[in-house]
Order: C-alpha cells, then sequence, then structure tokens
C-alpha cells in the first residue's frame, strides 16, 4: 500500500471516529446539570445491594464482565513483559552489588514501607465502602515492597519476593475472578450476577454481596502482577548482563 493510500485511510478512519463522537457528544445531558441519568441508576443499584462504595459497585457489579477485561489486559501485558525479557542466551546473570543509598534515604523508606503496605492492604479490603479498590490497593502495595530496595539493597527484596510465588498468586486471582463468574451461571444467574451472597450489612466490610470477593480477587491480581513486572525490569537493569565477547562484537560491528 502507498503513502498516499495509508494516509487516506487514517483520514476516512478519524473522519468516522470524529463524526461518532460529535453525535454522542450531542447526545449527553446537559452540561452543569443536578443530575444524570446513568449516575442516578448507578447509585440506587449501589444502594439497592448495599454498597456504599458506588465506583465498586459499577466495577465489580453492573460492569463486572468489563472489569474481567481489564483484568485480562493486564495479565497478558505482565506475560507478554516476561516473556520478552527473559534471559536470552547472549546474557549471564550477575550477582548484584549494593549501591550507596543516603543513610535519611534509607532509613525513612524502612519507616515507611510497613505503613505503605497496610495502607495499600486496607484500601482492598475497604474497596467496597470507602474510595479506592483492588487496583489502586494492588498498586499500592506492590510498590511499597519494592522500598526495601531503597531501605536495604536487591538481596533484601528478593527474598520477600519469590517471583514463582507471586507469578502462582497472579494466575489464580484472576481464575479466582473467572470461577466466580461461572458459579452464578452455575447457580442460574448470568454471568458475574450479584446473586450468589446475601447482600449483608450496609457499610460493613461483609456487605456488597459479591463486590468484596470480587474486589479482592482484583488487589491480589494487580499487587501480583505490578511485582512481577517491576521485578522483570529490575532483573534487566540489576542481575543480567551481556557476555562481554558478544558485546564487544556488537561495538566492532
Amino acid at each position: 500500500m502507498s503513502r498516499r493510500a495509508r494516509l487516506w485511510l487514517v483520514a476516512l478512519g478519524g473522519a468516522g471516529l470524529a463524526a461518532l463522537l460529535v453525535a454522542a457528544c450531542l447526545d449527553l445531558p446537559s452540561f452543569g446539570g443536578r443530575s444524570h441519568p446513568y449516575g442516578d441508576r448507578a447509585v440506587h443499584a449501589a444502594l439497592s445491594r448495599h454498597t456504599a462504595n458506588t465506583i465498586a459497585s459499577v466495577n465489580f457489579d453492573l460492569r463486572a464482565y468489563d472489569t474481567l477485561g481489564e483484568m485480562s489486559i493486564l495479565f497478558a501485558s505482565v506475560l507478554g513483559c516476561v516473556v520478552l525479557l527473559r534471559q536470552a542466551r547472549d546474557e549471564h546473570r550477575a550477582a548484584p552489588q549494593p549501591a550507596d543509598v543516603a543513610r535519611p534515604v534509607r532509613r525513612y523508606a524502612l519507616v515507611v514501607l510497613p505503613v505503605a503496605v497496610l495502607t495499600g492492604l486496607y484500601v482492598i479490603a475497604h474497596g467496597q465502602l470507602s474510595p479506592g479498590g483492588g487496583f489502586q490497593g494492588g498498586v499500592v502495595t506492590a510498590t511499597a515492597l519494592h522500598l526495601l530496595y531503597l531501605g536495604a539493597d536487591y538481596r533484601a527484596l528478593e527474598r520477600i519476593r519469590p517471583i514463582g510465588l507471586y507469578e502462582a498468586g497472579d494466575a489464580l486471582a484472576a481464575c479466582a475472578y473467572l470461577v466466580t463468574g461461572v458459579a452464578c451461571v452455575l447457580a442460574g444467574a448470568a454471568f458475574l450476577a450479584n446473586t450468589l451472597l446475601p447482600y449483608g450489612t450496609f457499610n460493613t466490610l461483609s456487605s456488597g454481596g459479591l463486590v468484596p470477593l470480587l474486589n479482592a480477587a482484583i488487589g491480589m491480581e494487580v499487587a501480583c502482577a505490578v511485582v512481577v513486572l517491576l521485578a522483570r525490569f529490575l532483573d534487566q537493569a540489576v542481575e543480567i548482563m551481556e557476555e562481554p565477547e558478544n558485546r564487544q562484537g556488537k561495538e566492532n560491528g
């Protein structure tokens, strides 16, 4: 295909997308209105199913199937990084050496680490009650573990970060989300329908029916996925080195 034909193809596609966006914007509710039809329905559904956090109700109840797609994107991205960043034949693994880090930074990292981990777990556990949830809490928990890299060294981080265990946790969390949806189908409801468990008492940890379970599964999946993802990049930066003869050959070439 010629360059001119590609440009025409992009222009036509962009024009079609722009027309759809304009049509959608023209049909939106008036700006600054006091009520929104979708927002009103979402809040009503959240309250009727005893979920205090409306965003969590949307993510893990009203559109739990879409959240499955988002989780699958993250899972596939991490899987791709694991495959692409694996140790190649012309590379070897070198023992990591401790880096010079200022003592105040080390002390601050070690003090903040347990607080950050507990904060991440709290955000996951209370996702159906307060702002946050599995996605946010999973990222906070996973990145908090890496404060040990600053507070101690890379070998200390490796001792609390067995990659195989986190890879298995990532897969198990994704399977738990799917199995919950299948259980709903076997019970005679729709896939991931919030009907298996009682809704519980409003504004308590046990409220929301399936929302806390799906939220916890997402939190575990995101935390494990981010740990594995950061581990692969850190391996490339700290441990995996190119063989000297191959490096010299590339420089000469």
